[in-house]
């Protein structure tokens, strides 16, 4: 799962980390690339030596750096991060954006309520945080089955 709880042995804060899936490490990403612009030029060999060899070579260095684009900008999307830090007064949710701006909610832990909408969100099973007037979304890039099991430990953790 994309998230993990843990507890600093100093203090009596437990910490939640969510952040989304990332598939394709970096040797990963070299490899697909790699791959990818061998098998585009496997069909070219018998034209290796003639001038159309160098007609279509633009158009295969085009289509190897639209998916390596593509895919560096996905790996961008992705660098999401989520903090809830829970220690014995506070709930605090840290929302880290991919372009790098920082969003944060606190709130009496024991006013804290964690709700669940299984339809009627952006996505279904949309887990959300409330309390001081508030309503935070967190995990939304999480799975369906991870979003159903974020909002039951979350309900036992608060629940402490």
């Amino acid at each position: 799962m994309p998230y993990e709880w843990t507890t600093p042995p100093d203090a009596p804060a437990r910490r939640l980390r969510l952040w989304p899936h990332q598939s394709l490490p970096p040797k990963g990403f070299a490899a697909f690339i790699l791959a990818t612009f061998t098998l585009i030029l496997i069909p070219t060999l018998p034209l290796l030596g003639t001038k159309l060899l160098w007609g279509l070579l633009p158009f295969v260095l085009l289509a190897v750096a639209g998916i390596y684009f593509a895919l560096q900008r996905n790996h961008h999307a992705r660098r999401i991060e989520e903090v809830l830090t829970l220690d014995t007064d506070t709930a605090r949710l840290t929302h880290r954006r991919p372009d790098g701006v920082v969003k944060e909610w606190d709130c009496n832990r024991y006013w804290t309520t964690v709700t669940k909408y299984e339809k009627g969100g952006p996505v279904p099973h949309y887990v959300t945080l409330s309390g001081k007037g508030r309503e935070v979304e967190i995990g939304a890039f999480l799975s369906e089955d991870e979003r159903i099991a974020l909002f039951e430990e979350l309900q036992r953790s608060l629940a402490r």
